[in-house]
């Protein structure tokens, strides 16, 4: 498992695609929150806070990760080397987990870099000074902590939902279309639909199915047990549902 993770990392930074998925995220990241003079401009809040980042971070990530889950398996399939895996002393889980690890590691390492807005709204917010006369910040450090956590497992969340959709194509085109909607639907569509009044009382339901009221439950500061259980039940299901897909093409 760990050779095929690190085959999967060397893919992803010994091509130009890993390069690809970090560089479109810190530009456009960094034209709408320091460029652009509207709502996501870091410098336009009231507050010195990061939430403007927090909120159009999973807009970008609904294109940029299926965009890189597409290939995962699809192109395995496509070429054929999905067979070779199949021979290799590995069990069919270990080849999804290795791909899935390989797809958060490379999440975490675009958002470092991102750490910069954090230092440098740090640097701006400090305006006054403690007991002992030093420099204290304004920015809720807390809040600030659990919303890159929630981005992470938000992100995850759709790398597991992006892998699940390059196992049940070879078309890379259509997996990435299949990703990019599920990503959608689950982030912004129940969301939408409990906004409709459809059910009644019952439209709660659709807004805790969505990925969205959890997102922002952890943005708030607070982690909640039911929101980690959800977003690591919503991994587990898309993995499962990927492994199930993956042990069918060996029949």
């Amino acid at each position: 498992m760990k050779a095929l993770y690190w085959k999967e990392i060397r893919s992803f930074l010994g091509s130009i695609i890993g390069y690809i998925f970090i560089v479109i995220f810190l530009i456009t990241s960094g034209i709408f929150h320091w460029v652009v003079a509207e709502d996501t401009n870091l410098l336009n809040g009231e507050e010195v806070d990061l939430i403007p980042f927090f909120n159009l971070s999973p807009i970008i990530f609904l294109v940029l990760i299926p965009a890189i889950t597409m290939r995962m398996i699809a192109e395995e399939r496509k070429t054929g080397t999905i067979e070779l895996l199949f021979t290799r002393p590995i069990t069919d889980f270990q080849i999804i987990a290795a791909k899935y690890l390989a797809g958060v590691t490379l999440l975490i390492i675009s958002l470092l870099p991102t750490l910069i807005y954090y230092y440098s709204m740090v640097q701006l917010g400090v305006d006054s000074m403690d007991e002992n006369g030093i420099s204290k910040s304004v920015i809720d450090e807390g809040a600030t902590f659990t919303s890159y956590l929630g981005l992470i497992l938000l992100g995850s969340t759709f790398i597991a939902i992006g892998i699940f959709s390059s196992a049940v194509t070879s078309n890379q085109i259509v997996a990435f279309i299949v990703a990019m909607f599920l990503c959608w639907l689950f982030y912004d569509g129940f969301e939408l639909l409990g906004s409709f009044n459809l059910m009644g009382d019952f439209d709660i339901i659709f807004q805790y199915i969505g990925l969205t009221s959890h997102y922002k439950s952890i943005m708030k500061g607070v982690i909640d047990t039911s929101d980690l259980i959800y977003f690591f039940g919503m991994i587990v299901l898309f993995l499962a549902a990927t492994l199930t897909v993956v042990k069918s093409l060996k029949r």
